[in-house]
């Protein structure tokens, strides 16, 4: 086995009893004034201190207790984005339950399979739609599922919008709270705290066992890195990721006990509305979120003159020049400086304040983000820091920091991780905040885990700084006919950095050369329609052979190809007529695209890429 592990000192000490909900405990109790949330009530927004909170959280475990939950049940929560859904988090572990998050996105079917698998005993909805999906997998009289054969274990469905918390804090008001305080003393750290299925982009969904250990090893981490440097009490933050993805929940519980303040917000179209009135510390987002407040700007300047879109894109290359100057012995130059003074007061200052203006930083994961993007955001005062990780890691394993970022890397092993690249190239990790096991999936535990290592499965390389590129994914990796090794990742990424390309796919698995698939943004056409006196109801369709259009994207493919070989090169492209989506299964919940599912989808379109 290779010797090439890179390790980051824990920097703190944890006991076996150390848990996320004791250390709430423990902060609401010394500081009960403290704001940990800023929450809707009755049209307006209102603060929720520690002591309220924490008095909250023991309501509804009583609540949770009195319908029957013992030690070690799971339940379920089935959300968006609200303050419901912390409360819930931390109330379940003080019942000494385990949660299981499902993505408010989630069709029937993979609902079904979570609640049987997992085996959840009670639910929590947060729309009538939600529990109408779960219905026919709940319990009747008779102890059988409405859904035929279903070995479902479904007792009890709460609806968030149907009074759903104060009917549970009702129902426990007789449960002493001496019942709390022993669930609470009786954590250990090998104890299930969470059953998080993975994202399923290439297959059915594995639940990951999260333990008490792992969630506290991960949040103390985030806290003693200098990630972490942000969070402290009075600091802001608005979380508006799913809380079923690991990213969002590790900050948003990290958050909470530092006794920092946190909003919630679902709906990402309306994003700035939140970061406006909240004017958060530090922004939580996947890359494409960045990428839309990017091109935000940029369509509301483009859509102003074309003096307005030159205008921005000088700014953008000045911001991208002065950063990366920022890594070179010299720094930048003195023109350079005052070019970025000059578009401070003319660009950077707008973006900031569409942020909310006060965003120390911003952390991004997921998915990779594009080195040109990262250059932006740090050259206009707003540094992004890219981290990485999986639910099997509990969030994550490495993170670029103030203390070290490097563009174009992942960053270093978060406290206490460990990190090396094993003989085939791919990335595995180590540490306390790294899961043990897959739920009753003894097979594909043995296949992930070796002498514990993690295999993550994508392909990288550790510099010696520790500092963790990734470049690409072993089972995305196309062998073409000639026998060629192409990772599609870095392609598609440089590929989807033009304004006008949403999506790109790569392929030639088993093909004579290498062709991409590639979808249009929305918005972006209709401005290429405009500027290309183009009737803005022509479809996509009818307009994928034409000659300005298909030069455009030429031009990105070229811009791809110049990275590679003549044999890795794309030859051929072709224009799908719409968009990838969730809706349409083809992307998770956290923007990953199912290649598997668009391939079978786009199979016509593929064969027509290698037609003679």
């Amino acid at each position: 086995m290779p010797s090439n592990a890179h390790t980051t000192e824990l920097g703190f000490t944890l006991k076996d009893t150390d848990t996320c909900i004791g250390r709430l405990v423990e902060t609401c109790e010394q500081r009960p004034h403290l704001v940990l949330f800023s929450r809707p009530r009755n049209y307006e927004w209102v603060n929720v201190t520690a002591g309220e909170f924490l008095q909250e959280v023991y309501e509804v475990a009583k609540g949770l207790i009195a319908a029957g939950v013992e030690p070690g049940d799971r339940v379920a929560i089935l959300s968006s984005t609200r303050y419901e859904w912390s409360l819930l988090d931390f109330a379940i572990w003080a019942a000494g339950a385990a949660s299981v998050p499902i993505y408010p996105t989630s069709s029937m079917h993979q609902i079904q399979w979570i609640l049987e698998d997992s085996g959840a005993k009670i639910a929590f909805t947060e729309t009538r739609d939600h529990t109408e999906l779960m219905t026919p997998f709940l319990l009747d009289s008779s102890g059988r599922p409405k859904f035929a054969d279903s070995p479902s274990q479904l007792e009890r469905i709460y609806e968030f919008n149907s009074a759903g918390v104060e009917t549970i804090k009702f129902e426990g008001r007789e449960v002493p709270q001496s019942r709390i305080d022993e669930r609470i003393a009786a954590l250990r750290h090998p104890d299930l705290a969470s059953l998080v299925y993975t994202s399923g982009t290439t297959g059915r969904p594995k639940g990951v066992e999260l333990t008490q250990g792992n969630w506290a090893y991960q949040c103390w981490a985030l806290l003693e890195n200098k990630i972490g440097e942000v969070s402290y009490p009075g600091q802001r933050m608005v979380t508006f990721l799913p809380l079923a993805h690991v990213l969002a929940r590790a900050v948003a519980i990290s958050w909470t006990l530092s006794g920092a303040t946190q909003s919630h917000w679902s709906d990402t179209s309306t994003l700035t509305v939140e970061l406006q009135r909240a004017r958060p510390n530090l922004v939580i987002g996947v890359p494409r979120v960045f990428e839309k407040v990017r091109d935000g700007a940029y369509n509301k300047a483009a859509d102003g003159s074309a003096v307005g879109k030159r205008l921005f894109l000088e700014a953008e290359r000045a911001a991208v020049e002065y950063s990366k100057a920022l890594d070179t012995p010299e720094g930048p130059t003195r023109v350079q400086k005052a070019k970025r003074a000059v578009y401070d007061k003319l660009v950077y200052a707008k973006i900031r304040a569409a942020m909310g203006g006060s965003v120390w930083y911003g952390i991004t994961g997921g998915s990779a983000m594009s080195a040109d993007l990262s250059h932006f955001y740090r050259g206009m005062g707003v540094p992004i820091y890219e981290g990485y990780g999986l639910t099997e890691t509990c969030a994550a394993a490495c993170v670029n920091n103030a203390d070290g970022n490097k563009v174009g890397t992942v960053g270093r092993p978060v406290n206490g991780y460990s990190v090396r690249i094993n003989d085939d190239g791919e990335i595995e990790f180590a540490g306390p905040g790294v899961f043990q096991q897959y739920w009753r999936n003894p097979s594909a535990t043995q296949e992930a885990i070796t002498d514990g290592w993690f295999n993550t499965g994508d392909l990288g390389e550790v510099d010696e700084e520790g500092f963790v590129r990734i470049t690409g994914r072993k089972k995305d990796l196309i062998v073409t006919a000639g026998g060629k090794n192409i990772s599609p990742g870095p392609l598609e990424e440089i590929i989807r950095q033009d304004p006008l390309i949403a999506n790109a796919l790569v392929v030639g698995d088993g093909k004579p050369f290498v062709g991409v698939l590639v979808t249009l943004d929305e918005e972006e056409l209709k401005r290429w329609k405009a500027n290309h006196n183009i009737p803005a109801n022509k479809k996509v369709s009818e307009l994928a052979q034409d000659p300005a259009l298909r030069a455009e994207v030429q031009d990105a493919v070229n811009m791809a190809n110049a990275t590679v070989s003549r044999t890795e090169a794309i030859k051929k492209f072709r224009i799908l007529d719409r968009d990838l989506s969730e809706q349409h299964d083809e992307m998770t919940p956290t923007m990953k695209v199912k290649r598997n599912v668009v391939f079978q989808r786009f199979q016509e379109d593929i064969d027509k890429l290698y037609q003679r």
